[in-house]
């Protein structure tokens, strides 16, 4: 196949991370917190640590799988640096793998570009934090994962399981394998690699599980889908407070502990409709495990108690990997996903304060992005359903007419 000009690619790819490149090194500065110090102070509080041998025992901010520590380690390759300068530009060279490995798709496979312009045009949306966070390390092994699953589903498996013991939420990405060998293959992959790196880390390092009594305590964060009930209660009286908790912002008082019950019981649901979908499904296409994956991921994501800015990488790589195949039903999810993604920049940083101070533009902000991501939520779930459950049932139950079956008789024939 005759490969396509990627100029205009490459050209936007280009310029857009260089521009991000020099908002993480201050040399543009964006209004609003300074995103970058989570880097150069949390991160590298944690790489002290860990280079030590031991997990962060007695920080409960560290809330991520043990894997979690080679990307906060990674920085070492680049010793000639500053952590965060290294940091940085290790993020940008995940981002950059992750172009590549969609444009070579795109191009070798015979698979659509559109993959590629959601990454390129997508991830500078979300502005700075998309190198300050190593969100976009871990997304980078999930495209990998979704784009091997075809031809290497046990790489797939293998990909799958590092990505969610860098931080769990790649675990959703086998949930829509093609029933059969490749089924057995991936998910007994990923359950040999995760199995093996959880006995690795608990011997090699103490602490490797403390993630697990970390989160349990976790309220509900500002940004996330349940606080707008407190947003909106602020306004009429409510006593609670805004407060840095667990390493984010939460609200803490009367109620918080029953709205993150109910959060948890959606996120239940959530799965229970993805054990049903996996159980009803009846046609498996090409694109279907990676619309199956940017459905799971999203009904996660909307339910959960916590969704922080970067939360949104996955969601943009997700989409990514959905529009590179031509039969992908999400493009619409996908362009809810990019419009939550600009949103999200507005809503941190640029003005954060006022989603913390509750005001009508931080409400209004949070009420326009959660309602974006709840409704690709709803149409990746109804336009998945349709696709694999029913349209091929009413295939199945509508009858071939007489002079078509004697015509397919006689196509099959010839």
């Amino acid at each position: 196949m005759k490969t396509r000009n990627p100029a205009a690619l490459l050209i936007t790819w280009a310029l857009t991370r260089t521009l991000l490149l020099l908002c993480v090194f201050k040399v543009v500065v964006v209004p609003g917190p300074d995103v970058t110090s989570d880097v150069s102070v949390i991160y590298h509080g944690w790489f002290d640590v860990l280079r030590t041998g031991t997990f962060p025992l007695d920080d409960v901010t560290w809330q991520y799988p043990p894997a979690a520590a080679v990307a906060i380690l990674s920085p070492v390759l680049l010793p000639f640096l500053s952590y965060a300068h290294a940091f940085f530009l290790l993020a940008f060279l995940a981002d950059a793998a992750v172009f590549l490995m969609l444009l070579y798709v795109a191009d070798r496979q015979d698979k659509s570009r559109r993959g590629v312009w959601v990454w390129v045009v997508g991830l500078p949306l979300l502005g700075q934090t998309v190198y300050a966070r190593y969100d976009v390390m871990v997304t980078a092994v999930a495209a990998a994962a979704l784009l091997a699953a075809a031809r290497h589903p046990k790489a797939a498996g293998v990909l799958a399981a590092i990505g969610a013991m860098l931080k769990v939420w790649p675990a959703l990405l086998l949930v829509g394998m093609r029933r059969g060998r490749a089924t057995r293959e991936s998910w007994g992959a990923a359950a040999l690699t995760a199995g093996g790196l959880l006995v690795a880390f608990t011997i090699a390092m103490p602490g490797a599980m403390a993630f697990l009594t970390f989160q349990k305590d976790r309220g509900t964060e500002v940004e996330s889908l349940g606080s707008l009930v407190f947003h909106v209660a602020r306004q009429f009286g409510w006593s609670g407070t805004v407060q840095l908790n667990y390493g984010s912002v939460e609200f803490l008082g009367p109620y918080v502990d029953l709205v993150s019950a109910l959060a948890q019981g959606l996120t239940a649901l959530a799965f229970g409709w993805l054990v049903l979908w996996r159980l009803r499904a009846r046609a498996w296409g090409s694109g279907t495990l990676a619309d199956a994956a940017l459905t799971a991921v999203l009904l996660f994501t909307t339910t959960s108690r916590v969704i922080s800015p970067q939360y949104m990488l996955w969601l943009v790589g997700l989409a990514a990997v959905c529009l590179l195949f031509r039969e992908s039903r999400m493009t619409l999810p996908v362009w809810l996903v990019l419009a939550a993604t600009f949103v999200t920049f507005l809503e941190f940083p640029v003005w954060f304060s006022h989603v913390v101070a509750s005001d009508w533009l931080g409400v209004t902000l949070l009420l326009v992005r959660n309602g974006l991501l709840v409704v690709a939520t709803l149409s990746a779930c109804r336009r998945l359903w349709r696709a694999t459950v029913t349209e091929p049932r009413r295939a199945e139950r509508t009858p071939v007419p007489p002079q078509a079956a004697r015509d397919q008789s006689v196509g099959a024939a010839s």
